[in-house]
């Protein structure tokens, strides 16, 4: 008997220290855990710059954020930063020296951390017992709280975001470039601008809600906004805007109209007729001899028939004679199309937008948005485009409230996942160029010149251009339902075809808000200018590869019973 009470008893202590072992190493791990994800969480303070140390060097060259890492399934793609946008904007300038690799695949389950933790803290700082005040050293009148919500709203003549830094006066300083007299504030990041001040006036306690980039100072609050007058600024602005001549163009024939408000003064300038109807908030200028007019793109006056600028180039009283008028753009935005939303519900048809990087992605959903009034989502997050307007980039992309979703993936899963989609395509040669520039030097700038001659440029053709091929095949293959649409074609024929875009999302736009997106077409992303000292970066070689490319793609598309890749795509 007492035997087997030993073995029981020895088998007790065992197990004893065996339970106790186990525990040890878990709070062992689970510390070592806390400690890594500690280390590469994001700080609050100045030392933001040391979280692009902890990330992994190939992250930061390809301009990763902090990302999903079912995002990276093919770092080809274009996920876009999330931190600091100034301290992203140039991380090429953070590498060691030597060629960037573009690198086939990388996952990272950091990313995912970093991700989800960003989304989770994107409430307004806690406030302390002193409530945020107006601020002190704004350069704009202080003119209260007030309720501006919905479609309804009052500043809508000029809306982006800034979810790290936005100050007051950044807020006014971007009005008062557009030539807008209020400035608003919203939820901590969000500026408003417009002509017109919010009817609705409520207490100062209900804007509550500090800026993100300025501490103690008050930004609004939710469907609240800290409002302020900055007509005093509008002389001072270096970057103002100044009206743009859009062309001579034969008068309407019914003026009045056409013209809703009008201004005659002797000796009347463009200035003083782009500020009157800038006042007013009307996108075009019109003048004719001493008459000044102020208009929006309409069926009658479309500017797409413009004539030859001599006619409207006569002394103003045999001018205002004539049958032609000089039409300027002037730095207010045409406001009948800048409402935007989340869907009511739930879309039961999920949208794709899908195209190769550097295709025009950015810019199309700038025109989905603008013709439909709904957000665009995106399979990743770029902050830089969110503060930008596009409020659909930090909604998770399968939420089905956005009218469609930008997607640079290809492959027979992440495409089923689509139940139709609008396939972009755009010549390779330009759509390589374009995303070697925002690879190296951001949305907007140019890569440098050591980036063009190093090997840099060679490995990135050698791997991308089979990538452009394989997306467009790829999509032919498992697509569901598309409409194939040039980018070509988008930016010749853009009333036409973004009609045709639009009646594929299912969703019925009016011919006014269309040539108001035909008026505001540009967006906030579109590199001006050329390159300096431009030179032809493509190899006879590179030539030979690409050409191969396209002349596949153009059978496939064929094949599939879609018109061929348009004429400019061919070898050259």
């Amino acid at each position: 008997m007492a035997k087997p009470f030993f073995r029981l008893q020895k088998f007790l202590r065992r197990t004893q220290f065996l339970l106790f072992f186990l525990t040890a190493a878990y709070l062992m791990t689970g510390s070592l855990l806390l400690l890594q994800r500690v280390r590469v969480a994001l700080p609050q303070g100045p030392r933001a710059p040391g979280t692009l140390q902890a990330l992994p060097v190939a992250t930061v060259a390809l301009g990763v954020g902090l990302l999903d890492s079912r995002d990276l399934r093919d770092p080809r793609v274009s996920p876009d930063p999330l931190l600091d946008v100034d301290a992203l904007r140039s991380p090429l300038a953070r590498l060691p020296a030597g060629p960037l690799r573009w690198p086939r695949r990388n996952r990272n389950s950091e990313l995912r951390q970093l991700r989800r933790r960003w989304f989770h803290h994107q409430g307004s700082p806690t406030l302390g017992p002193e409530a945020p005040r107006p601020a002190a050293l704004s350069r704009g009148t202080y003119l209260g709280c007030f309720r501006d919500e919905g479609q309804e709203r009052t500043l809508k003549g000029m809306v982006f975001y800034d979810l790290r830094k936005m100050t007051v006066t950044h807020c006014q300083d971007a009005c008062a470039e557009r030539s807008y007299v209020y400035a608003g504030l919203e939820a901590g990041a969000d500026c408003y601008c417009g002509n017109r001040l919010p009817a609705l006036r409520v207490g100062p306690k209900e804007c509550n809600q500090e800026c993100k980039g300025e501490k103690g100072t008050v930004c609004g609050a939710v469907d609240r906004l800290s409002v302020y007058r900055v007509d005093a600024l509008l002389s001072s602005s270096r970057k103002r805007r100044t009206a743009t001549y859009r062309g001579c163009f034969r008068l309407p024939e019914n003026i009045t109209y056409t013209f809703p408000t009008s201004l005659v003064e002797a000796n009347v300038t463009v200035e003083t007729c782009s500020g009157f109807c800038s006042q007013k908030e009307f996108p075009l200028a019109v003048l004719r001899g001493w008459e000044c007019y102020c208009a929006y793109p309409t069926s009658e006056f479309n500017l797409r028939d413009a004539v030859d600028s001599s006619l409207c180039g006569q002394v103003p009283k045999a001018q205002r004679l004539a049958d032609y008028c000089e039409v300027y753009q002037t730095p207010v935005q045409d406001t009948r199309c800048t409402d935007r939303r989340f869907l009511p519900n739930k879309s039961k048809v999920f949208v794709a937008l899908s195209s190769f990087p550097g295709a025009g992605n950015t810019w199309a959903r700038h025109l989905i948005e603008h013709a439909t009034g709904f957000y665009t989502g995106s399979y990743y997050f770029d902050g830089t485009l969110y503060n930008k307007g596009f409020k659909g980039e930090k909604d998770h992309w399968r939420s089905r409230r956005t009218i469609c979703v930008k997607t640079h993936e290809s492959g027979k899963r992440e495409i089923e996942m689509f139940d139709s989609a609008i396939l972009l395509i755009r010549n390779p040669y330009r759509s390589l160029v374009a995303e070697f520039n925002r690879k190296c030097a951001g949305h907007l700038g140019y890569a440098p010149d050591r980036n063009w001659k190093s090997k840099e440029w060679p490995d990135f053709v050698n791997s991308y251009a089979s990538w452009w091929s394989s997306h467009v095949l790829d999509w032919l293959k498992y697509g569901k339902r598309l409409l194939v649409v040039h980018y070509e074609e988008l930016r010749r024929s853009l009333v036409p075809t973004l009609r045709e875009m639009v009646a594929f999302l299912n969703v019925s736009v009016s011919e006014e808000r269309l040539l108001c997106v035909e008026n505001n077409k540009e967006g906030s992303f579109r590199r001006h200018g050329r390159r300096p000292q431009d030179p032809e970066p493509f190899t006879p070689e590179m030539k030979d590869l690409i050409n191969g490319y396209i002349r596949t793609v153009d059978q496939a598309l064929r094949d599939h019973n879609w018109a061929g890749l348009p004429r400019e795509y061919v070898p050259r």
